[in-house]
């Protein structure tokens, strides 16, 4: 482990010199770092479940009073309306005070649970797509649903932004 040698001079006093191996420090320091490695648990990714219906051309009625229709825009912008009568086009963004906001104030005043319709135009970003149902699942909002924007849909929001 430790070598001590001894070299003496010819005049004066004897020079001392250790000489310390390092060889085994080394050795240990791999085995615990092999130990650790392999008795770790790594963290697992956590997903969110995503539950799609059976028949991908299923359709089902529900009921108007209770939907909001959420149309993901351009430049992180989310324009929602009412699913009843003639609806009235609001415009909000992602921000906590943004669609979050709108989210929690639907679930508190439709009594049976709000149900949300979820549609992109084609200037939205993927990343908002992957943005609205985290923002469902942070509100606690239980049924949503993604479809294609309809024709109706863009002539609704494009009558909203001339009014602005």
């Amino acid at each position: 482990m430790a070598e001590v040698t001894t070299n003496y001079p010819k005049a004066g006093r004897p020079k001392v010199s250790t000489r310390i191996d390092m060889t085994p420090m080394v050795d240990l320091a791999f085995l615990l770092i092999t130990f650790f490695m392999l008795t770790t648990t790594f963290s697992k990714p956590k997903t969110m479940q995503l539950n799609m219906p059976e028949n991908a051309k299923s359709t089902q009625k529900v009921a108007a009073s209770r939907t909001t229709i959420l149309v993901l825009g351009e430049n992180d912008q989310v324009y929602y309306y009412p699913g009843t009568g003639h609806p009235e086009v609001s415009q909000t963004d992602f921000s906590a005070g943004g669609i979050r906001k709108v989210i929690m104030q639907k679930l508190r005043t439709v009594a049976k649970g709000p149900i949300f319709i979820i549609k992109a135009m084609d200037g939205s970003r993927y990343g908002n797509m992957v943005d609205i149902p985290d923002e469902m699942n942070l509100t606690g909002a239980q049924t949503y649903s993604m479809v294609d924007v309809s024709e109706a849909d863009l002539q609704l929001i494009e009558k909203y932004r001339q009014k602005k």
